[in-house]
């Protein structure tokens, strides 16, 4: 993979102009002016953020998985080392359930209350109404 081009912040401000917005997420540089009509929530948003760091207002929009892949198309660098922040990334939204991950199979194994127990309590509630109200 060809090494990406390294931005600093400075830059990044001044690559932003009425021509092209720029914009930093996670350290990573992207040049999204071909995506300001596309973007689901409107070009403002990213005008807004253009020349300036967007990681912390991506991360609390959340963005879906497909989202995520579709950003690499449009990154053009990323920041030069000694300037990285690495704010903490969010997963992007799962969509459905997938029973190959090892982590769901604590909410779908097992039948949550031992049988034994329901029965009892159905048996102990039929008792209960039987000498309460005959």
């Amino acid at each position: 993979m060809p090494e990406m081009k390294q931005y600093t912040f400075e830059e990044v401000q001044k690559a932003s102009d009425q021509t092209r917005t720029v914009i930093v997420i996670h350290d990573k540089v992207y040049d999204v002016t071909p995506f300001l009509n596309e973007h689901p929530g409107g070009e403002e948003i990213l005008l807004d953020h253009g020349g300036k760091d967007a990681s912390e207002d991506f991360n609390d929009v959340g963005h879906s998985t497909d989202a995520l892949e579709m950003m690499t198309k449009y990154q053009v660098g990323e920041i030069v080392e000694a300037e990285r922040r690495n704010p903490p990334k969010k997963d992007g939204w799962k969509a459905g359930y997938n029973s190959k991950n090892p982590e769901n199979e604590k909410y779908v194994s097992g039948p949550g209350m031992p049988f034994g127990l329901l029965v009892g309590g159905v048996v102990l509630g039929a008792l209960a109404i039987f000498y309460l109200f005959l």
